[in-house]
């Protein structure tokens, strides 16, 4: 009796305890001053999600080294994320493309402008000499201007022989302008008006605050290793992206709902178990992908709801095996325990060639099939916790509650007959 008991309430505060992670997970939930965001504000959500633009940018360069290849991507997603944007992709497409997908911006050309600007960067003074370049410049950031608080200013930091260079310009050109170029674009031309010599100067000259840290940003990036072209611009709209995310959720809902009520008609209180680890599963998941910051896309979505499939088949094999032992004579709760033990195998097998499917698409796809990868991946992991950890356990905790031990209870899953321990 105090088995049963106990039993009980671990099984109802396993039950409190999923049911409150559900509804923070989908509603979310405030604490006193904290508050716990829905899934639906903390997860990434991609380009085909929410619209945006999608770059992809060609090397134009020949025979380009692996390394300098991965430098300009990495310089190029320091850019995307300098834009003011965030939930932003930058990834390599074959030997020489770097795609860049940015939800949420539907202006391209100040997309290309700002973050695909290629060649050098450099100080050019009044007698179009060069006099810096970005190997000069250790940091720039943007601040409101003292004097006048409604616009903004940059802070250029140099090392320490672009100091010492900046040191000779400011004193010869005295009263004259520098001017900034990237590529063959002018950023800026500020007037000398002090001789610096510590290499920190103060560049004004009538810009809104966007402007002041757009240019910072692309003076501190400095130039790409490489000279890209932009080969294709694409724009999501902003309502094709806001159709797709409801259509794409209830689509999930629909499909995740009709699986649960499949497994409580077919095997009743064990489907009802195995109902309940897959909400467990689906918050996991979910939870899984807010953490590692997984931009979540059409495609990973597909990928979400295969693996929910994959959960459910685990729990199925378990109860098929389960079953088969309950048709030897064995106990319930023996039964539960041989069931996942020869259960197990099969789980594994399926399981691991999966994981090992998803990770060959993830090194050699690219775009959204290494989104599906990555949540496929991630999804099949979490599953094997699922139905190895939580079903087992709720299914022993009913077990020793004695909730098996009625016909109605156990519908298909198969009709123990205790007098004679046999299943009919």
């Amino acid at each position: 009796m105090k088995s049963k008991a106990k039993s009980t309430v671990v099984f109802f505060l396993c039950i409190i305890l999923i049911g409150f992670l559900a509804y923070t997970g989908a509603y979310g939930v405030t604490f006193g001053g904290y508050k716990l965001k829905p899934f639906s504000q903390v997860i990434n959500k991609g380009l085909d999600l929410q619209g945006g633009v999608s770059v992809l940018e060609e090397i134009q360069s020949k025979n380009v080294d692996q390394d300098t290849v991965n430098r300009t991507v990495d310089m190029i997603s320091q850019r995307v994320n300098k834009l003011g944007v965030s939930e932003t992709t930058t990834v390599r497409e074959g030997k020489d493309r770097i795609r860049i997908d940015i939800p949420g911006k539907f202006d391209a050309k100040e997309v290309v402008d700002g973050v695909a600007k290629t060649g050098d960067l450099k100080f050019v003074g009044p007698d179009n000499k060069t006099i810096l370049t970005g190997k000069d410049v250790k940091n720039a950031t943007a601040s409101i201007d003292p004097q006048n608080g409604s616009q903004g200013v940059i802070n250029l930091e140099l090392n320490q022989s672009g100091a010492q260079k900046f040191a000779d310009a400011t004193q010869k050109f005295m009263g004259q302008k520098i001017t900034i170029y990237l590529d063959k674009d002018k950023l800026s031309d500020p007037q000398v008006d002090a001789h610096i010599t510590d290499g920190r100067a103060i560049i004004s000259g009538h810009m809104t605050m966007k402007e002041a840290q757009t240019k910072a940003n692309l003076i501190k990036s400095g130039a790409l290793p490489v000279t890209v072209k932009p080969v294709q611009v694409k724009t999501v709209g902003a309502s094709l992206g806001a159709n797709a995310l409801p259509l794409s959720i209830l689509a999930g809902k629909i499909g995740i709902g009709l699986v649960m009520i499949f497994m409580l008609l077919y095997y009743r209180l064990p489907g009802l178990v195995a109902d309940i680890a897959l909400v467990l599963y689906v918050y996991i998941v979910l939870a899984a992908f807010a953490n590692v910051n997984v931009t979540l896309t059409l495609a990973g979505i597909a990928a979400f709801l295969l693996t929910v499939g994959m959960a459910v088949d685990a729990n199925i094999l378990i109860f098929e095996r389960t079953k088969e032992e309950l048709k030897s004579g064995k106990s319930i709760r023996a039964s539960v325990d041989a069931g996942f033990r020869r259960a197990m195998t099969s789980i594994l097998d399926s399981n691991i060639t999966t994981i090992i499917s998803g990770c060959v698409l993830y090194n050699i796809g690219t775009g959204s099939v290494k989104g599906f990868a990555l949540t496929l991946i991630i999804g099949t992991i979490l599953s094997m916790f699922t139905a190895i950890t939580v079903t087992r356990t709720l299914m022993k905790l009913l077990a020793n509650m004695g909730w098996f031990n009625h016909k109605e209870t156990i519908g298909t899953f198969g009709v123990h007959d205790f007098r004679k321990g046999v299943v009919k």
